[in-house]
């Protein structure tokens, strides 16, 4: 069992139980109800209204050991040594495994190709995984053999080093042909699956932005990302006014016949952690991608 202490703070004056339990832990609101009726939070109703120095007492339940399965799936390796992978991720593959999720994800194929060498720091459910593309995001990751590797990688990422561009088409004309959206992204506070631009419990976030191509109501776009957060780009541009195509979690109306975002990471920029060599690698667009532009194009 894992206890933990959470403090409630002015801002939380007044707030549901269940809904302080669900910010502080980034869980969403039924997991926290269930964990608060399942006896984890101590002697409180999750309707329970917090005052000012509270001080919750809550116990989360072991996690249980997850067998993790081999599964010989395709992978399109662009680049491979002893230390990392660069994986060009197909659109609707998810990364790891998780609820309603347990095979078929990318960890499942690199554990096929990989075997054992693949880094441990992320844990069991996420070996190798560096940073993460969204199930419908396609294209570039880089993947760590090692916690040598893994570490000189997220250092890396950390300190903004690592260049990511990625193509986007956006609904809308954007005003502009480049610019940067700075706005902080946390957990969305009434939907706990999605992210939102907002000042409570965020990180400060920033996209800058280049117009590549523009039709009638859609702008083709290119993003470099100085941070990552959750859903960034879907999120930021949707902030702007401007939501990816195919995007209706965060307002897209009109997806031109796709079931999630048009999204694609294109080109990744970094130094090899083990020989200080600096790492390109570009990808091409994937077809549905190339159908949608060709579409636009004839309009």
């Amino acid at each position: 069992m894992n206890k933990s202490f959470l403090t409630a703070e002015t801002e939380d004056v007044g707030k549901r139980l269940d809904v302080f339990v669900a910010e502080k832990l980034d869980m969403t609101r039924n997991a926290a109800a269930a964990l608060i009726e399942g006896g984890g939070v101590l002697a409180l109703k999750k309707n329970y209204k917090l005052r000012a120095g509270d001080v919750i007492e809550v116990t989360l339940p072991k996690l249980r050991e997850v067998d993790i399965i081999a599964q010989d799936i395709p992978l399109d390796i662009v680049y491979e040594d002893a230390d990392l992978l660069v994986i060009n991720k197909a659109r609707g593959m998810v990364v790891h495994p998780a609820a309603g999720n347990w095979d078929g994800t990318l960890v499942n194929a690199l554990m096929f190709h990989c075997g054992n060498e693949l880094s441990g720091i992320n844990g069991v459910l996420r070996p190798g995984i560096v940073h993460r593309l969204d199930k419908d995001t396609s294209g570039l990751m880089l993947v760590a053999k090692n916690d040598f590797a893994h570490n000189g990688l997220a250092e890396q990422i950390k300190e903004h080093t690592v260049r990511r561009e990625y193509h986007t088409i956006v609904i809308g004309n954007l005003r502009d042909d480049s610019g940067t959206v700075c706005a902080p992204i946390g957990r969305h506070k009434t939907d706990r699956k999605k992210m939102a631009v907002t000042e409570h419990n965020s990180k400060n976030a920033t996209t800058h932005y280049r117009v590549l191509e523009r039709y009638p109501g859609f702008t083709y776009i290119s993003c470099l990302l100085e941070t990552g957060r959750t859903h960034q780009i879907r999120v930021h541009m949707s902030h702007t006014g401007h939501p990816v195509v195919g995007d209706a979690i965060y307002g897209a109306r009109d997806k031109l016949g796709l079931e999630g975002q048009c999204l694609h990471s294109k080109n990744v920029t970094f130094v090899h952690p083990r020989t200080g060599e600096e790492m390109y690698f570009e990808s091409d667009l994937p077809c549905y991608f190339e159908e949608i532009l060709r579409k636009l194009r004839m309009r």
